[in-house]
């Protein structure tokens, strides 16, 4: 029978965890979906206030500040980037100085002032344009001052949103170990219900009620989020801050470089590294030493120097750590097309909706509300997948998840290339049609791509978030998530990049451009057939990268363990 201290120790949580105030945490009173349940709300409302901005910001640059199509889009699109790539700077901040639930909820504060600002900035006379007029320099200042804000905002908030999520599982429980692989699956569907409720009704209300109202409703939706997420402090569970991944890695790269002629010895036991004891008492894996980047194993060479010099010896576990960030950079890189490709959904998207007929009796569609059907279907394939075809996969692959991560993260590549082929051949309709002075096609025609791109977004946005987390090691969780989210911001980048670089290439020498501000005078076809070809290009080089990429030890071995979990509980059912 088991000692009283024992059954007291099981129910503290074995990953380290603890509460605001360094304590351990109890299991049974904090964590899992009970803390979770706060963040999935403070989720839904903070997504109906980003996408109440970003999913018609192309229409009022357009419309009220008088912009062109590519600048508009440019600006959009470059925005929407920094959004994405400030998270570098937020996961740095929670990794190294102030933790991750600190660094959330001053960014929320940024955050919220940000939309406060751009609030006023389109409610105001003094520092909205009036009708028909250009804006003056001290009203886009104002403006562009207010996003870049919320920008700098959301960089903390973030990256560290679903990593604070991800941390109410204990890695050391099967039971909520096994939670934790359907979490981000789980957390995106629930999530995306505040996109679809911005992407109808606050658009609807921003095209034909006022500006003020629809920029008014998400600034309350943050509010109201932020007090959520304050809510469930009791509940959370927190992290020691680890110092910061960026300088672990360097101290890794520099001792490896300042013993370049070492050789390292063949037996791992005579490198340097830490006790399994202090590592456990650190809630953190001992990692044993692999051949991968093995240059770097040069770094726990000992050559009898001082082992408080960190920048000459470093522990195997480090070095390993440095190796599986920089593994994750070729599967990276490959994100960036498929990345560009959603910008398209907030931009040229938007502005192919404009030319259509977007009426139903009296009524009129706002071209931006069909990214509703992208949200509506990211929800049907999360729930589908994980309810159904998930639990297919496990009985013929034998795999916890189903499939591998990268496997999901392929299938989403192809229908991206898939999107790109039906876009162009809608276009090229689209086109013929304008040219013959028919009337408009209804706008309902462009929703094939928008269907698509919600089934390829539930497919590889979940896929992407959970990979980058798990391959991250456990001390650069929040690096590990920001790899995520920055491949978005760069693919917003690549989008506006391409283009510039595409309407500048194709109006040289007098010719008329691709991409023009009047669609029926451009080749917006052939721009997505551009598109199209970049994908194809993309997936080739995914396909070798992740032929190559080997899956984190720990990782693969607590899928081993829950593998035989899952066996046992259907011989016990037997």
């Amino acid at each position: 029978m088991p000692m009283k201290e024992d059954m007291i120790a099981i129910d503290y949580t074995q990953d380290g965890s603890i509460d605001l105030k360094g304590k351990s945490v109890l299991r049974s009173k904090t964590g899992c979906w009970k803390a979770c349940s706060f963040l999935v709300v403070y989720g839904i409302f903070e997504r109906m206030a980003y996408y109440g901005i970003s999913s018609n910001l192309f229409v009022y640059l357009t419309k009220k500040l008088h912009q062109g199509t590519v600048t508009s889009s440019n600006n959009v699109t470059n925005w929407i980037g920094t959004i994405f790539i400030t998270p570098i700077l937020g996961a740095y901040i929670a990794d190294a100085h102030l933790g991750r639930y600190w660094t959330f909820v001053i960014s929320a504060f940024i955050y919220l002032l940000g939309m406060c600002l751009l609030t006023l900035s389109v409610s105001l006379p003094s520092l909205k344009p009036p009708e028909a007029k250009e804006a003056s320099t001290q009203q886009l200042v104002v403006f562009y001052t207010a996003l870049y804000i919320l920008a700098v905002g959301t960089g903390g908030t973030k990256p560290n949103i679903s990593t604070i999520g991800a941390d109410q599982f204990d890695d050391f429980d099967p039971k909520e170990r096994a939670l934790k692989l359907s979490f981000f699956n789980w957390w995106m569907s629930y999530i995306v219900i505040g996109s679809l409720f911005a992407f109808t009704v606050i658009v609807y209300i921003q095209d034909n009620v006022s500006w003020t109202l629809g920029y008014a409703l998400p600034t309350i939706g943050l509010v109201i989020s932020i007090i959520t997420f304050l809510a469930g402090t009791p509940f959370y569970r927190h992290k020691l801050i680890k110092g910061s991944p960026y300088i672990r890695m360097a101290k890794v790269i520099v001792a490896a470089i300042r013993k370049w002629d070492v050789v390292v010895p063949n037996d791992p036991k005579e490198l340097y590294e830490l006790s399994l004891e202090e590592y456990t008492k650190q809630g953190k894996f001992k990692i044993d030493l692999t051949q991968t980047f093995r240059f770097l194993n040069k770094a726990c060479v000992d050559t009898g120097s001082s082992t408080s010099d960190e920048w000459m010896l470093c522990p195997i576990t480090q070095v390993e750590e440095t190796k599986q960030i920089l593994s994750l950079i070729p599967i990276w890189v490959a994100t960036f097309i498929p990345s560009a490709m959603i910008a398209q959904i907030n931009t040229l998207f938007v502005k192919q909706g404009t030319t259509l007929n977007r009426s139903i009796g009296n009524f009129n569609i706002p071209s931006s509300s069909l990214a509703a059907f992208t949200i509506l279907t990211m929800i049907i394939t999360y729930i589908i997948y994980e309810s159904f075809i998930v639990k297919i996969l496990q009985k013929l692959t034998k795999n916890p998840r189903g499939i591998t991560l990268l496997q999901r993260i392929s299938i989403g590549f192809i229908i991206h290339i898939v999107i790109m082929i039906v876009a162009w051949l809608i276009e090229k309709h689209r086109l013929s049609v304008a040219k013959k002075h028919e009337v408009p096609s209804s706008i309902f025609i462009l929703l094939p791509q928008f269907i698509l791109m919600g089934i390829a977004e539930a497919l590889l946005e979940g896929a992407k978030i959970e990979f980058f987390y798990d391959q991250a090691p456990e001390s650069m969780k929040s690096l590990g998530t920001s790899y995520s989210l920055t491949t978005t911001g760069i693919g917003s980048f690549l989008s506006s990049f391409l283009l510039s670089i595409v309407s500048r290439v194709t109006e040289k020498h007098g010719r008329r451009g691709w991409i023009l501000d009047n669609l029926n005078d451009s080749h917006l076809d052939y721009y997505y057939a551009f598109l199209a070809i970049l994908n194809v290009l993309n997936f080739i080089f995914f396909v070798i990268v992740s032929k190559l990429y080997v899956y984190r030890a720990e990782i693969s071995n607590s899928l081993e363990v829950l593998e035989t979990n899952l066996t046992e509980k259907k011989e016990n059912f037997k």
